[in-house]
Parts: C-alpha cells; structure tokens; sequence
C-alpha cells in the first residue's frame, strides 16, 4: 500500500483527495483482467452496437425468427441495407441464420446475445422512462 502525495483539489468530489494504491486489490483486480484480445474483441460488439438499426434488427429478432424481407418491410429499408447489417451482426456472432428451402431466417446466436440485449434494453428504459 502507497500513499504519494495529496492533490490539493478539494472543491472536486469525484477524485480522490490523496494518492494511494491499494496493492493488494490491484494485484487481485490485474490477474482477473481479460487479455488484451479479449477487449477488443469486446469493444468491436459494442461498436457494432452503436448503430440504431442494428439495434433494431436485435430487438426484432429477440421477439421472432425472420428472414431479411420480413426485416425489410418491418424496418422500411431495402433488403440490401439490412443484409449489410446482418452481414456484420453474423460476423460478430451476434445473429445466426438457418436455410429453409430458398429463405434464410435469422436469429440472435444465442442466450448470452438475448440477455446483453435485454438488460442494456432494461438500463436504458430505466434511465429514460
């Protein structure tokens, strides 16, 4: 444990008033940490996410299977649009797809993809009414 040197900034609240690193915490904190790899790949999902479109597309396929016509005319986009947008959605493993005969239905990849989508949903409604 180190203490360094006071800040001098007592009008700010959100900083701490002195320097002090609790070795201990760090230590257990940095062995838990992700690789490097690993936010990235993070950071990436979320960047893909930061389109309201694809958003869109998550939480209409959180609701039902659909094929890119079905997003089509639910989002008023044309098929090209919202195919580029599944295009980088299935890149990331966020969505998956399934033939039937000559349609292709799409779906979230997984119950880890519902719940990040539902509980960022949750955060947001709750912030925003």
């Amino acid at each position: 444990m180190k203490k360094l040197a006071t800040l001098g900034h007592p009008a700010s609240r959100d900083v701490c008033d002195v320097h002090y690193v609790n070795d201990k915490s760090v230590k257990a904190v940095q062995r838990a940490m992700v690789s490097d790899a690993v936010a990235e790949a993070l950071a990436e999902t979320f960047k893909v996410l930061s389109d309201p479109t694809r958003v869109k597309i998550l939480c209409a396929l959180s609701k039902a299977e659909l094929c890119v016509c079905d997003l089509s005319a639910l989002l008023g986009m044309h098929e090209s649009a919202v195919s580029h947008h599944l295009r980088l959605l299935k890149t990331l493993k966020l969505v998956k797809y399934r033939r039937e005969g000559r349609m292709a239905y799409y779906s979230l990849d997984d119950e880890h993809i519902e719940r990040l989508f539902r509980q960022g949903l949750e955060h947001v409604q709750e912030s925003y009414g």
